[in-house]
């Protein structure tokens, strides 16, 4: 568990998945079943963290562990997924996400023995690929019509030591 100034990064319960799924569905256009979200919390539940304030879930990340083909040179290996991420309008540019994104990558390298981390992001959310970039990812290629409605994708990976 982490605090920052009012707020605490803390890893999911199942008691937050209503909440979860609240912000997804006010914050993303890519929304999932409840199922979705406990089948990832039961398998991937290290890595699921949440961001609170005042008793309150105000964002979360969950991600999922997959093999393939590393991004870095052709070998195949343990890597993570994140799935998703989301913080509620009001609370955004806090460093928030960048905390929830922090805290899950560890748990995926620790707990899950990942060696590198991969996400999609759309073309057109520029503060998320900023974001991303900062933190260490790299664009890997374009996912033509990735999203339901037929936007881009980026693909970016970051390698783990």
């Amino acid at each position: 568990m982490t605090e920052l100034q009012g707020f605490v990064v803390r890893k999911a319960d199942p008691k937050d998945i209503p909440q979860i799924m609240r912000i997804n569905l006010e914050t993303l256009p890519e929304n999932y079943p409840e199922y979705f979200f406990r089948d990832i919390y039961d398998r991937y539940a290290k890595a699921f963290y949440v961001v609170e304030t005042q008793g309150k879930v105000i964002g979360y990340i969950m991600c999922r562990m997959e093999g393939g083909i590393s991004n870095f040179g052709l070998r195949w290996m343990r890597r993570g997924h994140i799935v998703s991420v989301a913080v509620l309008p009001d609370f955004r540019r806090q460093g928030l996400a960048t905390e929830l994104i922090k805290q899950s990558m560890k748990a995926m390298e620790k707990d899950y023995n990942a060696k590198e981390i991969i996400l999609e992001v759309r073309m057109t959310n520029i503060p998320a690929i900023q974001l991303y970039e900062k933190l260490g990812f790299h664009k890997i290629r374009i996912l033509r019509s990735y999203y339901r409605n037929g936007e881009d994708a980026q693909l970016m990976a970051i390698k783990l030591q």
